[in-house]
């Protein structure tokens, strides 16, 4: 059990509010070693499975030495998918929340206008992935000229998806007085071979579980015929009864396939791939989430650094087809040191496939029997219970934030009004009892305002702007969707 404690790294009170706030009691293991590490401005690599804790390894510092005053992103973080830059989004955004810092999110498949006007405003922090990144570059709408960290989350799966030329000319662009923090559950030749080239002297920080994946997470896999894959699925979920569990398909069409015949066979499910629009895939992660359904078929873009907890079982319907992937998905289940079970089928063409991920991981995946016809009978009636009762619904990471911070809306703008954030401050800390302190995020968009504030005083505030005017006259002031 670590005796360190967040307050040893002398973090600012806001910053440590943060953290409290979102529970994390003591640092984990890969915290300890990397937040003191960047905190004194050192590169680091970083070796560690999912779930370790990784993101607030990086964020806690960087959000720690961001400077607010400045408009100009200083800090930019890469990583493979839209779902991890909303993730990553989210921890920055909660962490430095009483900082009042400004994250983006810069992704594919989301309009780049509105990209490039929020880009325009004090931005601290940029999480992207590369070709959006790029884009943003070419048409100079993101300026990285002030960029003292670079991160590179899931380095491995960024080249493995093809992403090292664009990662190299977003390095080449940056300056080289920066901090890189480049983090990797595997270290295979590329991701070494990228850091020898673009780091200085990093600290190489590889965590070795205390509870390893294989006495975490209890691995089995059956050989069934691709026709009799329905059935076997059927049988182990009803066996299994899981809470929650993801279940992985190698395509979209797959994926469309078992999802139709989950909802058949009236399962709470949803799915996810990379073929759906970008507003369906967050909204299903986001119900996922928060426990609205139990059954998820996704292919591989549900299984990287997605941080979803208790999902109990997963459940491989296609065996990956690269080592990694393997990984990757069992990882889903048994986070935070939990325990949780992972199910891979097996046609007798894959055994390719089977050898590979059992030298990767350095022991035989055990062969189990079908699940008994009477097994199956008697576990029915506990499975339609739990299938026809109503899941029990999760708190968001950030719900203990929203208990004491209202967001209000300001019907006024910059295009409207010409309202800057300095008008809003104004304003506020001419009200009795509020202070600088009291005041969040301000974002002025063109036509409207949204102020969060702090401290249980948004109801206070929300009664006293009904009748004090805001840059000369009365606005329409409403409470606003956190």
């Amino acid at each position: 059990m670590t005796n360190v404690n967040f307050n040893d790294y002398q973090l600012s009170s806001d910053l440590l509010k943060s953290i409290s706030m979102l529970n994390y009691t003591n640092p984990t293991m890969v915290q300890e070693q990397v937040i003191p590490a960047v905190l004194i401005k050192k590169d680091v690599i970083v070796k560690s499975q999912t779930g370790s804790g990784k993101t607030a390894a990086f964020a806690i510092p960087i959000c720690e030495s961001v400077d607010w005053l400045e408009n100009k992103p200083q800090a930019l973080v890469l990583v493979p998918t839209r779902e991890l830059a909303i993730q990553v989004k989210e921890e920055f955004f909660n962490l430095g929340r009483f900082k009042r810092l400004k994250v983006s999110a810069i992704y594919g498949k989301s309009p780049f206008l509105n990209q490039e006007k929020e880009l325009k405003q004090k931005t601290h922090v940029v999480v992207g992935t590369p070709g959006r990144i790029i884009d943003h570059l070419d048409k100079e709408t993101l300026d990285i000229s002030n960029i003292k960290y670079l991160v590179i989350d899931e380095a491995d799966e960024m080249l493995n998806m093809g992403f090292i030329e664009q990662i190299e000319t977003i390095i080449n662009s940056l300056s080289k007085e920066r901090i890189t923090i480049l983090l990797s559950a595997t270290m295979p030749k590329d991701v070494e071979v990228l850091s020898k080239k673009y780091m200085n002297d990093p600290i190489y920080v590889e965590i070795e579980e205390k509870n390893s994946t294989a006495s975490r997470i209890e691995q089995e896999r059956y050989t069934v015929e691709e026709i009799d894959k329905v059935k076997l699925l059927k049988d182990i979920t009803i066996v299994d009864n899981p809470d929650s569990c993801i279940i992985f398909c190698n395509t979209k069409q797959k994926v469309d396939d078992i999802h139709n015949e989950l909802v058949n066979l009236k399962y709470t499910c949803d799915k996810i791939h990379g073929g759906m629009e970008q507003r369906d895939r967050l909204r299903v992660m986001n119900d996922f989430k928060l426990g609205y359904f139990r059954y998820l078929v996704a292919t591989d873009v549900a299984a990287r650094g997605i941080d979803i907890d208790n999902i109990t079982l997963v459940i491989n319907y296609d065996i990956p087809l690269d080592k990694e992937s393997y990984v990757h998905r069992i990882g889903r289940t048994g986070r935070q040191n939990k325990e949780g079970k992972a199910v891979t089928f097996v046609t007798k063409y894959e055994s390719k496939f089977l050898t590979e991920i059992e030298e990767y991981i350095g022991h035989e995946i055990p062969l189990k029997d079908k699940p008994e016809k009477e097994t199956v009978m008697n576990s029915k009636i506990r499975f339609v219970e739990k299938i026809n009762s109503t899941p029990e619904i999760k708190e968001t990471k950030g719900a203990t934030f929203n208990k004491e911070i209202m967001k209000i809306h300001i019907n006024a703008g910059k295009k409207t009004t010409k309202m800057r954030p300095a008008d809003i401050v104004g304003t506020l800390s001419n009200i009795n009892g509020m202070t600088a302190e009291d005041i969040g995020i301000i974002n002025v968009l063109d036509i409207s305002t949204f102020v969060e504030i702090l401290n249980n005083k948004g109801e206070m505030v929300l009664q006293e702007l009904q009748n004090i005017p805001i840059k000369g006259r009365i606005r329409k002031v409403s409470k606003a969707n956190m």
